[in-house]
């Protein structure tokens, strides 16, 4: 039977930090209520709002598809009451068959207190993604989050009271004022506090982030000028693959590592090319044969949804070609590689020719049927994949 991973996107923020470039927005409370109804009308009727907008399911999808795991994303999700998550949780197992044996939740440190953590734990979340980025207060200011490090350390032990034994961490290497001690401090903190799941983001430079542009423009703003070299954030990835490593994660996938057993199922299923569909504003979906977003305003959406339209912003039918290049790059993505010999056959190429100067330059390694990245060189993986879907 088919599995299906469900995403639920609320893009409501504290603050815009001076890095993210996702379009969340700082909005009025009163707004979430409305916000919620939409998303749960949206999955409640997903099947009418497909067919109208003609968004095509695969059979094994339509048909017999068990949802398995959901994941509750942002934007900061853990701000809105429990009551609304509750609904939201309750709406897709009223709409779709299965048992959600996995239900993540992304939330800021600040945003957790122990009446939340309870209810989270009733309504059947039981996995927390936090968003720590840093245990340095001054990065953690300089990039305009609202939490500090003691709040970390406040609210890991609220999560483990209230039952909640899968916990993930997220780290950025790169923040501004981030030093090589301040990131081994951070480093250090997060494997002394064990979560059961890490994961490593070298800071993106672009023009949809106040940072990013300001970099860009060789500015001086939002700390623009104390943001580590490119070398600098690959020493620091490098050294948390060695520290995590001697700390017992296992590297799954290039910015994440799990102890044993907690690998993320959901965002698996995104780098195994499986199906999910997402609801909300901005919400991505991949129904195994296209591929479509909504749009990313959240006024829109409600508006839409509540007119029974659904406001898709991006579609795209994949070709074969444009598939084999996913399975290519989110396979590489895990660190244990492809099967070659499986992509080929389903994809009726021949790949060696596309292998050959990667090997021979040490970026991957070839073994039996299987390529996988070289795990020396993960920190500069971009180099692959641009030559290899060049």
């Amino acid at each position: 039977m088919t599995s299906l991973g469900i995403y639920v996107q609320v893009p409501f923020c504290q603050t815009k930090c001076t890095y993210c470039n996702f379009h969340t927005g700082v909005v009025s409370s009163s707004r979430f209520a409305p916000y919620v109804n939409a998303v749960c009308r949206e999955i409640n009727t997903y099947r009418d709002l497909y067919l109208a907008a003609g968004i095509e399911l695969a059979p094994a999808i339509a048909e017999n598809a068990n949802v398995d795991t959901v994941y509750i994303g942002g934007g900061t999700p853990s701000l809105l009451d429990p009551t609304h998550l509750q609904n939201i949780l309750d709406t897709i197992r009223d709409s779709f068959r299965g048992e959600l044996t996995e239900v993540t939740l992304e939330a800021d440190p600040e945003t957790v207190d122990a009446q939340k953590a309870s209810a989270w734990m009733r309504a059947g979340i039981n996995r927390v993604s936090f968003g720590v980025q840093s245990f340095s207060d001054a990065e953690l200011a300089a990039s305009g989050r609202m939490h500090r490090r003691a709040d970390i350390y406040r609210a890991v032990p609220i999560l483990r009271d209230a039952g909640i034994a899968n916990i993930g961490f997220d780290l950025i290497a790169g923040l501004p004022l981030q030093t090589p001690e301040s990131w081994r401090e951070s480093v250090d903190r997060l494997v002394e506090l064990a979560p059961e799941h890490v994961s490593v983001y070298i800071l993106e430079v672009d023009e949809e982030s106040h940072l990013g542009s300001e970099l860009l423009k060789g500015g001086q703003r939002y700390s623009a000028g104390a943001v580590p070299s490119e070398d600098q954030m690959a020493e620091s990835y490098e050294l948390a693959q060695s520290l995590f490593s001697a700390a017992g994660y296992h590297h799954y996938e290039i910015s994440n590592w799990a102890k044993p057993g907690f690998e993320s199922r959901h965002n698996l299923k995104y780098w195994r090319r499986e199906a999910y569909l997402g609801f909300g504003a901005g919400a991505h979906s991949f129904s195994g044969v296209q591929r479509w977003a909504n749009a990313h305003d959240a006024a829109s959406y409600v508006n839409a949804i509540l007119k029974g339209v659904l406001p898709v912003e991006q579609r795209e039918r994949l070709t074969l070609e444009a598939a084999l290049e996913e399975a290519l790059f989110l396979g590489l993505r895990q660190l244990d590689g492809i099967d070659v010999s499986r992509i080929e056959r389903d994809y009726a190429v021949k790949l060696a020719s596309r292998f050959d100067p990667l090997v021979s330059s040490g970026l991957v390694e070839w073994n039996g049927p299987v390529v996988r990245l070289t795990p020396s060189r993960l920190s500069v993986s971009n180099e692959v994949f641009v030559t290899l879907l060049r």
